[in-house]
């Protein structure tokens, strides 16, 4: 009998995913990015014939991806190796040559708006105002580009406009809990909820007509909800709140006169419909458990990208208003079977304060079970780990080590006070939330004290180098991904555009020494004494390499057993699949030598 073995890692790597994805008007191309080479390019699909054909080769992520209304073109926007500098392009239906549109080498540019006669683009960017960006309309017809709104104070975005173009809304964002938005109207400006001191959120903006703007805000609550604001008579309102929902995104359907709502609490999404006639909901069926991206076209159709836990990326179509769905791209592991991918347990632990703390445990199965557990703090740290498939998670699952994920204090989907408990305090709450999460696995017989590992990326780096210097003894190796070392340096060399809500999410150099040395990792170097992989892309511009460097230098000079690994076309993350599997293959290696 043939006996084809386990999985080989490469296996899990060549995993195909969509990374985004737009689709025309009259609903015959479907435009996705897609990594079918081993780079992220733009495939089409013909629909209903799900070939994908090459569009682009240029193996860059698109940051930016939407079909013109008219249907002649698409805007596309891409960095270079993950150094996030977005220059915007245009592409013709059929593929090719790329149309430079705004393009200025060393800036960011945030697509806003794309107007319905395709003739103007509206975008923000860093060029001439780093820190708080200025926000520009361009013409094609005219070569113009005319500066609409000049960001102070905070980063400020253009985040929608009226149908007819003669209002827009802004949003200024102060930090990931604190976002005002503000309707332009006639040169003057007003906020979309009543003034407070209190700080809260505005996201998910869209206009249903000249005068009445739909959103998403937590403005005197602690989970979000469904709002209004009416620009005659400047009145706000709430429309749908729902006890624990955390409403995210908000699509409009003009000619159902519906809403499309995504909402979540902890680690899976839900979909509603809001009929705007009748003020009454209904949830909608999903096909994954959490929801990357919906489009609504104008027949009414739903276009949604999703992932679940052993499941990739990719985009399904529902034809009757979210009761059946078709998946259009169908992206699995390749020879690998459903049955033997692992779903996570969602327990729940109290905390050292008292504070419940949900998490996730993917338990290997135990044919492949080798009694060990990683310790997954994941990044953000204002985000979560959800119900989403990661490829370096199942290819360590199935080599037989468990995964634990805690959603500490900080994460997001938990509410606005839960999630603001990180702002100054990264080194402290969260550290313990983490440490009382192994202890209560432990107690719980998940795993035995001495076999536990830890794997952390971005703050979940800087998570893993903190619990290595001030926990050593809790695990037997430690990986760190792109994580800060040291917080003041930190501090100083995040993208300007982050830097005026530093002090609020991080804490001020000067007020905050003391505190800001106690939570840097570079503190405990003398704690440092498990063996440790330290893995960073040269071009990260969140976490810089010199973040990665200092710590690997200081242990070198001390004599700590350290691993370092540089990639040279990645920032903050990995894009390309050549190094995607370099990296897990090599944690797989490190983790097993410590076994």
């Amino acid at each position: 009998m043939l006996e084809f073995g386990k999985p080989e890692v490469e296996q899990f790597f060549q995993t195909l995913t969509v990374e985004n994805f737009t689709i025309s008007h009259d609903e015959k191309q479907l435009i996705i990015s897609t990594n079918i080479n081993g780079h992220f390019n733009l495939w089409g699909m013909d629909l209903p014939n799900l070939f994908p054909y090459p569009l682009t080769f240029n193996n860059q992520s698109a940051n930016t991806l939407d079909y013109a209304k008219t249907g002649n073109f698409i805007f596309v926007g891409f960095d270079r190796d993950g150094d996030e500098n977005t220059q915007i392009y245009a592409l013709s239906p059929e593929g090719g040559k790329l149309l430079p549109l705004i393009q200025n080498e060393g800036e960011r540019h945030f697509l806003a708006y794309t107007s319905e006669d395709a003739k103007r683009i509206y975008y923000a960017t860093t060029k001439g105002n780093a820190q708080y960006l200025n926000n520009y309309v361009y013409n094609f017809e005219t070569k113009e580009t005319t500066l609409l709104l000049e960001g102070s104070d905070a980063p400020t975005f253009i985040f929608a406009l009226s149908p007819s173009e003669n209002t827009f809304v802004s949003i200024k964002e102060f930090g990931n809990t604190y976002c005002l938005g503000f309707v332009h109207v006639d040169g003057e400006q007003f906020l979309l909820t009543p003034k407070t001191e209190e700080q809260h959120t505005v996201s998910s903006i869209t206009y249903i007509s000249e005068n009445e703007i739909y959103f998403v805000t937590n403005y005197e609550a602690d989970l979000a909800y469904v709002a209004k604001y009416n620009i005659k008579t400047k009145e706000f309102s709430t429309v749908l709140q729902l006890e624990k929902e955390d409403f995210t995104e908000i699509k409009f359907a003009k000619e159902e006169n519906k809403l499309y709502l995504l909402g979540s609490y902890g680690v899976e999404d839900r979909l509603y419909c809001y009929d705007l006639a009748t003020n009454e909901y209904s949830i909608l069926l999903t096909p994954t458990s959490v929801v990357e991206k919906i489009v609504v076209t104008k027949s009414g159709n739903i276009y949604m990208k999703g992932r679940s836990s052993t499941r990739p990326s990719n985009v399904f179509v529902s034809k009757d208003k979210g009761l059946t769905w078709e998946e259009l791209t169908k992206f699995r592991v390749p020879g690998v079977r459903d049955e033997d991918l692992v779903e996570p347990e969602v327990i729940t632990y109290p905390s050292f304060d008292g504070l419940e703390i949900e998490a996730l445990f993917f338990r290997a199965h135990d044919q492949n079970n080798n009694g060990h557990v990683i310790l997954w703090p994941h990044g953000g740290p204002q985000s979560l780990e959800r119900k989403w498939f990661r490829s370096m998670f199942q290819v360590l699952l199935n080599r037989g080590y468990s995964i634990f994920a805690p959603n500490f204090r900080g994460s997001s989907n938990y509410g606005l006070k839960f999630m603001k408990m990180v702002e100054g305090d990264w080194g402290h709450g969260p550290r313990l939330d983490n440490m009382e999460g192994v202890n209560w696995l432990i107690q719980n017989n998940y795993v035995d004290a001495d076999k536990m590992l830890l794997l952390g990326g971005s703050y979940g780096g800087y998570m893993s180098l903190l619990l290595h210097g001030r926990h050593a003894d809790a695990f037997k190796a430690v990986v760190d991904i792109f994580g800060p070392s040291d917080l003041f340096s930190f501090i100083n060399s995040v993208p300007e555009f982050w830097k005026s809500f530093m002090d609020q999410w991080v804490g001020h150099p000067e007020r905050d020494k003391e505190r800001l040395i106690a939570d840097s990792p570079i503190t405990y170097l003398d704690g440092m004494t498990k063996p440790m992989l330290v893995i960073q892309g040269a071009n990260d511009p969140r976490v810089v390499k010199a973040e990665s460097d200092q710590i690997v230098e200081a242990l070198n000079k001390k004599g700590r057993p350290v691993e370092y690994i540089v990639l040279d076309d990645e920032g903050h993350g990995f894009s390309k699949k050549k190094n995607e599997i370099l990296v897990y293959s090599k944690i797989l290696e490190f983790f097993k030598e410590q076994l």
